[in-house]
């Protein structure tokens, strides 16, 4: 072997001894359950029984999902808010909307000046 296979070789084992050495952690208060071995192994049973899995690929948490406001009201509040969300979404998210929104309205004075 020349040197720089030598080298090369020795400081691969120093890098990959570096990344894999690390100190453990050990929490000094060991763990104490507030729930029984049966506690848990009911809700064990009554998990498996729901039928529902949310870590399954076929999970779907709308399958049963009923709405009770009517398509037409949904639609109104859309347009209702599409100016504002199109505010928010635009250059300057919404701050001269904003402005727009709490600027005081003008005072128009009726009364006329004294002319003396």
């Amino acid at each position: 072997m020349n040197r720089t296979t030598l080298l090369s070789l020795s400081l691969a084992v120093l890098a990959a001894g570096y990344a894999c050495a690390g100190e453990i952690t050990v929490d000094p208060e060991p763990f104490v359950s507030v729930a029984s071995r049966a506690q848990v192994q009911q809700e064990l049973k009554t998990f498996r029984d729901s039928g529902a899995n949310p870590w399954a690929n076929d999970y779907n948490p709308l399958a049963g999902f009923h709405s009770g406001t009517s398509r037409a009201a949904v639609t109104a509040e859309y347009m209702a808010g599409r100016d504002s969300a199109a505010a928010f979404s635009s250059e300057d998210s919404g701050s001269s909307y904003i402005a727009r929104a709490t600027a005081p309205a003008p005072r128009h004075s009726a009364e006329l000046a004294n002319a003396e």
